[in-house]
């Protein structure tokens, strides 16, 4: 019988969010911090743009509150936005205290009492407000965390450990709906083992793997969505998938975004003609909200029978470009193309998940013990469509605001349950693999032909009945074969994209991200999308 992990704090998952939760705990704690790959195979890592904050003085609070709810298409709770936008500063200041090396300002100080560091503007944006490291601030911010937790004695970073469900007082037939732990397949050594913790937190990021094309790692499969689900945890929002207007378009680039932050600094949008396109869609021209500018490219590209379209900054000096975006001219120059004289190909990807677990101000999901932050979580952010840079703050602020809530709850939590261990008594290793693949396959080719960018209610009606065929095929398998990363991560991304149709179906408006054809217009009243699970208590 495997043996039982004991830990304080269970962080399932390893990018910014869970870091920050990690390392704004007392010393004193024991903490475990899994990764379902190696640590840097999250979203958090390959961010580019920066971190949205109220930093100059010459913007405010109001301000940042005012675009935020204005992008996120009337659906903003705004409660959630003044809480995140309030507390942005601080969570910046502690990143700065971390070591995070942000590129600072080389211009002469300005009288009216400048930022130190450089900040730039994205769309949505009426401000410079984007504090970064040059165009890999993930990067930056990530192996800055990650250096600081490995000198913390109480957190252990567990790579290849994939979470398998959430441990419940429920689910063992205790009275209580507290979460206990989770079952964790521990790659090294193909064994499920099992964590008990007094408290669990879900930061495993989006779910944007669900579709065919998208700029995000392969781990982004929503395995916390679909994992607190499971659990008993409502979800709102899923139709709101934001798909990133500019990720390379070339046939050996995988994932390759080319950050926003380049049409902030005046990148032009082109047709293979040259010509630009739009201010035919939108005042703000390059500097629209992302759904805008997602459709905007769709439509050209579907008009026109083209592969992509020209993201053009060569315009700008050389210099100019080299050092704003030394990331972007690298990778691009692998490719052969140089942006400083040649426009760069791009088209639309799946890029981020607006929707997610709900939870309140201190990251609390349903269940006790369960708190959701980051990408997987619900807040009411963002609305019907995350603005630019907004999505790194959340996950400052609410991993440290959860942080808090665990410190306060602390005192009351022993946890003396007796957990069972994994029983795979009754499943054999699959001979059946290519199932998996293609099942895979065929999930990410509808999800992103049915439930893309632009949707109707027939598309939405033909992807719900494949995806439920797929679900009776996946339950299947998972019930008679040993569980592998590939198998889970397809359960969860099957579980989730019926949520998301689920969602859609349930939305008969246009609003941000969701654009249906058969429901071009907004309703008068702007109402979330919450489903309730079958095992959900009031």
């Amino acid at each position: 019988m495997n043996q039982v992990l004991r830990y304080d704090v269970l962080v399932i998952g390893s990018g910014a969010a869970g870091l920050t939760l990690a390392l704004n705990l007392p010393s004193d704690l024991r903490i475990a911090v899994l990764s379902k790959g190696d640590l840097s195979n999250g979203s958090t890592y390959w961010a580019q743009g920066g971190v949205a904050a109220v930093l100059d003085t010459t913007d405010t609070v109001e301000s940042h509150v005012a675009d935020t709810l204005v992008a996120g298409g009337g659906l903003c709770r705004e409660d959630a936005v003044r809480f995140t936008v309030e507390h942005s500063n601080e969570a910046i200041q502690w990143l700065i205290e971390q070591g995070v090396p942000f590129t600072r300002d080389e211009g002469p100080d300005r009288e009216d009492g400048g930022f130190e560091f450089h900040l730039t503007r994205e769309g949505g944006h009426s401000h410079r407000r984007i504090i970064h490291a040059a165009d890999a601030t993930g990067a930056a911010i990530f192996n800055t965390l990650l250096g600081q937790a490995r000198q913390k004695d109480n957190i252990e970073l567990l790579q290849q450990r994939v979470a398998v469900d959430l441990i419940t007082e429920h689910k063992l037939g205790l009275p209580g709906r507290r979460c206990l732990g989770a079952y964790v397949l521990n790659r090294n050594t193909g064994e499920v083992e099992t964590f008990q913790s007094r408290f669990v937190v879900l930061a495993t990021g989006g779910a944007a793997k669900v579709y065919l094309y998208t700029s995000n790692p392969d781990s982004a499969c929503g395995d916390g969505i679909a994992m607190a689900w499971r659990a008993g945890c409502r979800v709102g929002n899923l139709e709101f998938n934001q798909f990133h207007p500019t990720c390379l378009y070339h046939p050996q680039a995988k994932s390759f975004l080319v950050t926003e932050a380049l049409r902030g600094e005046g990148a032009l949008l082109r047709l293979p003609n040259g010509e630009r396109f739009m201010p035919r869609f939108d005042p703000r021209e390059e500097l629209a909200p992302r759904d805008i500018v997602a459709r905007a490219i769709d439509h050209e590209m579907k008009r026109l029978g083209i592969d992509c379209v020209y993201l053009d900054i060569s315009h700008k000096p050389a210099d100019f470009v080299k050092s704003h975006f030394p990331t972007v001219y690298e990778r691009c120059l692998e490719y052969g193309i140089d942006i400083t004289t040649q426009p760069i190909p791009v088209v639309p990807a799946a890029h981020y998940t607006c929707g997610g677990v709900v939870v309140d101000q201190a990251g609390r999901t349903d269940i006790p013990g369960l708190y959701a932050i980051g990408e997987t979580s619900f807040t009411g952010l963002h609305g019907a469509n995350r603005m630019a840079s907004n999505s790194l703050l959340e996950c400052f602020v609410y991993g440290r605001a959860a942080a808090q809530d665990i410190v306060r709850e602390l005192p009351q939590i022993t946890s003396t349950a007796t957990l069972p261990a994994w029983d795979a008594s009754q499943v054999t290793d699959s001979d059946e693999d290519v199932i998996i693949a293609h099942n895979w396959d065929e999930l990410r080719r509808f999800m992103w032909d049915y439930v893309g960018i632009v949707r109707t209610t027939k598309r939405l009606m033909r992807a719900q009945h494949r995806v439920r065929l797929l679900l009776s095929e996946i339950d299947e398998f998972y019930s008679n074969y040993k569980v592998s990363r590939d198998l889970l991560e397809l359960r969860n991304l099957a579980l989730v994209a019926d949520l998301m149709i689920r969602s859609a179906m349930e939305r008969k408006e246009s609003r941000g991200l969701h654009y249906t054809l058969d429901y071009p217009n907004l309703l008068p009243e702007a109402i979330d999308t919450i489903l309730v699970p079958p095992t959900y208590v009031d």
